[in-house]
């Protein structure tokens, strides 16, 4: 299979690049469905849901676990900002799953009037822990 052309391409979280560089393609998880860009692509802006992000260069696909944001291609490059990326190699299975259980359990003491945590912070860090977990493939 003959190579596709590189472009750049970025995957930036608030506190950071989480990937930087050129590759064939990407892979988002678009709230419509699972968006795949190669080079010279029309420009485009998405939304993104969390899920998998893959990105194809020549050598492997690096997939990452990626929070909901917005998803632009412009004059050949192709930049995701989402609120969290996770190298999926990198998930720690037991990790994600007290994260899950801990603010899952901090949620309930909110709804039984318990905590003053705040839910959409709670929420956030559920849906993020869960969708480390379904990348990883053990959700």
């Amino acid at each position: 299979m003959p190579d596709h052309p590189l472009f750049p391409i970025s995957v930036v979280t608030p506190e950071g690049p989480a990937f930087e560089g050129e590759a064939e393609m990407i892979v988002v998880p678009g709230a419509a469905g699972e968006i795949g860009v190669l080079a010279r692509h029309a420009p485009l802006v998405a939304t993104l849901k969390a899920g998998s992000t893959r990105i194809h260069t020549r050598e492997e696909v690096r997939e990452y676990a990626t929070g909901p944001g917005f998803f632009k291609v412009e004059l050949d490059r192709a930049i995701a900002l989402v609120d969290d990326a996770v190298r999926a190699i990198e998930i720690d299975d037991a990790c994600a799953r007290a994260q899950l259980e801990e603010a899952k359990a901090e949620l309930e003491r909110v709804e039984r009037g318990e905590s003053s945590a705040d839910r959409w912070q709670l929420e956030q860090r559920i849906r993020h822990a869960e969708n480390q977990l379904d990348v990883a493939g053990r959700g």
